[in-house]
Formats: structure tokens, C-alpha cells, sequence
């Protein structure tokens, strides 16, 4: 019986939201090449970071945040170990901040952006200090910031739209 009440404990939504973020993460590479377009300016660790947040808990939140980069840099090289850590401590950021904003703001859109466009606020400026400190080599901005503040609505949007039909449905 022992074991029969730790499976049910086991949140299956969870774990197939996480094997799949990996699952992504390991084929971001492949799928750019293979379709050849830059699948990463869609922000895949976000992305798959505001499923977790959306349909998973704040503890599977932080797992993906932390794991994610980690997992990236192991199977592929890619980001640089000084930036996996960087990467890392954006989106466990950002999950904190989604929390923190979520429970004192009305609007959930709000709130969400915020917690994105903060998070990335700190990213650059450890950015900024890391790269002036010749700790990383490479360019403050990867991803055109019009794309990223395309992609911050689009999630903003998606967490403020699943919340409103919750709520609604409840």
C-alpha cells in the first residue's frame, strides 16, 4: 500500500511537462537546423518555463528553472558554463518575481510581463558585469529585443488567458 500512496502523490502532469521541456530543450538544436529557421529566438526555456508555471507548482517551477540551463549545458556545450549559471538565475528570477507579482497585483498580464521584463532586466546587467569582467565573450544581446518583447506578450497573454478561463470555469 506504501508504494501504491507515494505514485499517487506523483504529479504525472508534472513530470510529462518536464520530460518534454527537456525532450525540447535536447532538440531546439535539430529543430533549427532542420527546419531552418532560429528556434531559439522563441525563448524555449521560457517557453517551456510558463507551461510549468501554468500548469504545474511553484517547486516544478524552480526544477525546470534550475535544471534546464544545466541539462543544455551537459548534452550540447551550449551556453557557456558562466552563462548556463547566468540563465539559471533568470528564470528562478522570474518565477519568484511571477509569484510575488501575482499575488499583490489584480492583473495577471501585468504582473507576468513584469515578472519577464524584470528578470530580464537583472540577466543583462549580471550580463553587462560578466562580460566586462572578460568572464564571458560574447555580445550583451542575442536575441533582438523586439523579438523577446514580442515573445514576453505572447506568454504574458497566454498565462493571463489560461488564468481568465479558470477563473471562469471554477
Amino acid at each position: 500500500m506504501h508504494s501504491q500512496a507515494l505514485i499517487q502523490r506523483i504529479p504525472i502532469t508534472g513530470v510529462l511537462i518536464d520530460l518534454f521541456a527537456l525532450a525540447f530543450i535536447y532538440l531546439v538544436p535539430t529543430l533549427s537546423h532542420l527546419l531552418s529557421l532560429p528556434v531559439y529566438l522563441i525563448e524555449p526555456m521560457r517557453l517551456m518555463l510558463i507551461l510549468a508555471l501554468v500548469h504545474t507548482t511553484r517547486q516544478n517551477g524552480y526544477l525546470l528553472a534550475l535544471t534546464m540551463p544545466l541539462f543544455s549545458f551537459i548534452i550540447s556545450g551550449h551556453p557557456v558554463f558562466a552563462k548556463m549559471f547566468l540563465i539559471a538565475a533568470e528564470l528562478s528570477l522570474n518565477v519568484f518575481l511571477f509569484y510575488l507579482l501575482s499575488n499583490r497585483m489584480k492583473l495577471l498580464f501585468p504582473a507576468v510581463f513584469l515578472s519577464i521584463v524584470l528578470s530580464k532586466a537583472i540577466y543583462y546587467l549580471l550580463k553587462f558585469m560578466l562580460i566586462q569582467l572578460a568572464v564571458i565573450n560574447t555580445s550583451l544581446v542575442a536575441t533582438p529585443l523586439l523579438m523577446q518583447l514580442a515573445m514576453t506578450v505572447v506568454f504574458s497573454s497566454y498565462l493571463a488567458l489560461f488564468y481568465k478561463k479558470v477563473t471562469r470555469d471554477v
